[in-house]
């Protein structure tokens, strides 16, 4: 029998699934004092919604280019993957703009200077000119823009590591092991503008998008036997009720004071270079959830996921409208009411503005594809 949760071309809709989720907990995480951001897996152990956004890009970006790489070589490919990185650079640099023209007007119209600060966009005011040179070299990074020049930085040097990926996956994915071990010894990192470095270090992002490549390689196939073993489920969910100990016990005092102080400073917050133990606990969960919802699952062809299943479909709009809504949100709640259901209007409203993005760019590709079938079709009548 088919697999019914891969899409004609052999993707596998749980990946969209999961980065629609993931799109969608980005949003609600980045209102700051947001409850509803207690729904999203932030709050339940060491990895969050951008872990499982930069693990399913490589996987994905593995599976739709290496077919290209094999059949049509080392320069062909490498075009359709630069072709993508300039999309990616042009919609962060519009939303960089639209980004820095919202907090600014609301910031001067209406007497919230305070968010200048808040956003990282003071800079812009003192030196627009070189605040606005260094965003294009994705040095300046408002607040909440810091996954797509990640993204960008990753996929430049992507074709020379898909190129390995295919000879030789095991050796790419220990050299991304060796380059990440590296750069958190030696404190490798990009500059950021005007001081410090980026949220998101690439030399140890690259490892859990690596991973990802790997896994979509055939590892993950390789792997299957002793995933589903029940010893391996069986720690990683020891490993899960672990982590949410100590997440738990970093939200809640009174947790923490019966737990001891060198177990808690063990696992700082460390999201910037990528502590091994969010990696893990990424990996834990990935295992435990495979184990739960496997390909075959009937739900995934249920009307209630399709919402999320198109919204990762169309990915990079979906994101760059969400980061824009997580400010109009922020700016809600302090200009309206903190309100636990004023909250949840405002997040339900924005993930339901997303939706209707990802609907709308899938209607208009359909479109042009349609548009483009036709004419096809006409040209050789």
């Amino acid at each position: 029998m088919a697999d019914r949760s891969k899409s004609s071309s052999g993707r596998d809709v749980r990946l969209d699934m999961f980065r629609g989720l993931a799109n969608w907990a980005i949003f609600v995480d980045h209102i700051p004092n947001n409850a509803v951001a207690w729904l999203t897996t932030r709050n339940y152990g060491f990895s969050d919604a951008a872990d499982l956004f930069v693990f399913i890009s490589g996987y994905t970006a593995t599976f739709v280019y290496s077919r290209y790489m094999r059949a049509s070589g080392f320069l062909v490919s490498t075009s359709l993957i630069y072709g993508r990185v300039w999309q990616i650079y042009v919609a962060h640099v519009l939303l960089l703009v639209a980004y820095l023209a919202a907090i600014g007007f609301v910031a001067q119209s209406y007497g919230h200077s305070h968010l200048l600060d808040e956003f990282n966009v003071r800079h812009l005011l003192d030196d627009p000119i070189e605040t606005l040179k260094h965003g294009l070299l994705l040095e300046f990074k408002p607040l909440n823009l810091d996954v797509l020049p990640l993204y960008i930085v990753i996929m430049v040097a992507f074709p020379l590591a898909l190129w390995a990926m295919i000879r030789r996956p095991n050796v790419t994915l220990a050299a991304s092991f060796a380059l990440y071990v590296t750069a958190r010894s030696l404190g490798w990192n990009l500059p950021s503008y005007p001081s410090g470095n980026w949220y998101f270090n690439p030399f140890a992002w690259q490892f859990l998008f690596v991973i990802g490549a790997w896994a979509a390689s055939g590892g993950a196939d390789r792997l299957q036997p002793l995933l589903r073993s029940k010893a391996v489920i069986g720690i990683a969910g020891v490993y899960l009720l672990f982590s949410l100990l100590i997440a738990m016990a970093a939200r809640f005092p009174e947790l923490a004071n019966v737990l001891p102080v060198s177990l808690l400073s063990a696992f700082p917050n460390d999201k910037t270079n990528l502590g091994p133990y969010r990696i893990l606990h990424f990996l834990a969960l990935a295992v435990v959830v495979v184990h739960c919802v496997p390909k075959e699952w009937a739900g995934l062809q249920s009307p209630i996921l399709r919402p999320a299943i198109v919204c990762g479909k169309r990915s990079l709009e979906v994101f760059c409208v969400g980061v824009f809504l997580s400010f109009a949100g922020h700016l809600l709640f302090e200009s309206v009411s903190m309100s636990l259901a004023f909250q949840s209007l405002v997040s339900s409203g924005g993930i339901a503005i997303m939706t209707g993005v990802a609907y709308y760019r899938t209607w208009t590709v359909s479109l042009r594809s349609n548009s483009s079938s036709s004419s096809a079709v006409a040209s050789a009548s």
